[in-house]
């Protein structure tokens, strides 16, 4: 595999540090903001909308640019937005960073539309889990290390700390990545056409439905995983950080599973224990070892859907590949959006110990969507064209 992929892999590390760090300290977050824990989950709503509104908007804009002009454009975007939100002591210019933030996002699928185009189709979900590796490293390292950070010392300090991990990792891509480097912009042309596609609207709802189901709890997990389990901030930290580590497990799989059994078989047993996963963790309450093993089953199956369900996509139309693979993360995060939303009208409902019921009705919708699938979806995989 390409070395660079590597490097595309540590920057994603910290784009999602920054974009999901404050799950785990909405509680401190909220009370500095002078909000309430819902009105500061927002603020994951705003990333969200901007991610899916707006960063395709700017990856079709930068099209024509050359690949690394377009890679450090974005990573400048995403460090002046966490310098904002570093600096916010109200709740509006933390909005305006997050929005910065997600505009800066974009570098995830212009990096995974050249990590397609640097290897044969019969690697691409090798390639992908690569480059998505560092997402799900995130939960592992900068998620439960900025909880322990923002727990602790105040919740600037783990923006900060993304503030300089952003500048540095901008530093090496302006090192490493060629100044030239074949790889395909996304363009306006086709896109009414690809839009009117049946299959590949089916697979963007499928993104839009699984992560409402995940960021309906995800969105507030520090203050689920404290209602389930009152626990340290340090144990709150690892309980985090375990739950990264079966995402960077579930990457890994996934991608291989897409390359030996196809997207298809592979989405559907992930997305079935995913919901069994949602639906026993209020059940997990008092049980800090079963809440653990629910979580771990979670991640698994939660982050080992990614590869498959890009690679589906970005075969459905190679050309079009970085424009599919945006559209598919605007879905990711309107989910999230959604998710935030849900989560946050149904937490004085249900309370945070059940919230991980709120997930369940969209999971289920998603597996109707997808055993419908081949009525409506193109096989993808070698695997897929051959049986």
């Amino acid at each position: 595999m390409p070395r660079l992929l590597w490097l595309f892999s540590l920057v994603n590390l910290v784009i999602g540090t920054g974009a999901f760090v404050i799950g785990g300290i909405l509680a401190p977050m909220a009370q500095s903001l002078g909000v309430g824990i819902p009105v500061a989950g927002q603020a994951i709503t705003a990333y969200a909308l901007s991610t899916a509104l707006l960063a395709p908007l700017l990856l079709l804009a930068t099209g024509n640019w050359p690949r690394k002009h377009a890679l450090l454009t974005a990573l400048a975007l995403f460090a002046a937005g966490n310098v904002l939100c570093a600096l916010a002591e109200s709740l509006p210019p933390l909005l305006a960073g997050r929005v910065l933030m997600g505009l800066g996002a974009v570098f995830t699928p212009i990096a995974a539309g050249m990590a397609l185009a640097m290897v044969e189709p019969a690697r691409a979900g090798k390639a992908l889990s690569i480059v998505f590796l560092g997402i799900s490293l995130s939960y592992v390292v900068g998620v439960p290390l900025g909880a322990w950070l923002g727990l602790r010392f105040g919740w600037h300090l783990p923006i900060w700390l993304v503030v300089a991990l952003s500048a540095a990792t901008w530093i090496a891509v302006a090192l490493r990545v060629p100044a030239e480097i074949r790889s395909p912009g996304a363009s306006f042309s086709g896109v009414g056409a690809l839009l009117l596609r049946r299959d590949v609207l089916a697979l963007l709802l499928l993104t839009l439905l699984y992560f409402t189901a995940i960021f309906a709890v995800f969105s507030y997990i520090g203050p689920v995983l404290q209602a389930l389990v009152p626990m340290s901030g340090e144990r709150l930290s690892l309980t985090l950080a375990l739950f990264g580590l079966s995402g960077v497990a579930g990457t890994l799989i996934g991608g291989m599973a897409n390359d030996r059994f196809g997207s298809r078989p592979t989405l559907l047993v992930q997305l079935g224990v995913l919901g069994a996963m949602m639906a026993l963790l209020p059940l997990t309450a008092d049980s800090w070892l079963a809440l653990v093993g629910v979580l771990l089953v979670w991640g698994t199956a939660g982050f080992g859907m990614m590869v498959p369900q890009q690679s589906r996509l970005a075969a459905m139309a190679p050309a079009q590949a970085p424009l599919l693979l945006s559209l598919n993360a605007s879905m990711l995060y309107l989910g999230t959006a959604g998710g935030a939303i849900v989560g946050g009208a149904l937490a004085s409902s249900l309370g945070f110990v059940h919230l991980g019921w709120a997930g369940v009705p969209f999971v289920a919708a998603g597996l109707v969507l997808l055993w419908l699938g081949p009525t409506l979806n193109s096989p993808t995989t070698a695997k897929e064209r051959t049986a």
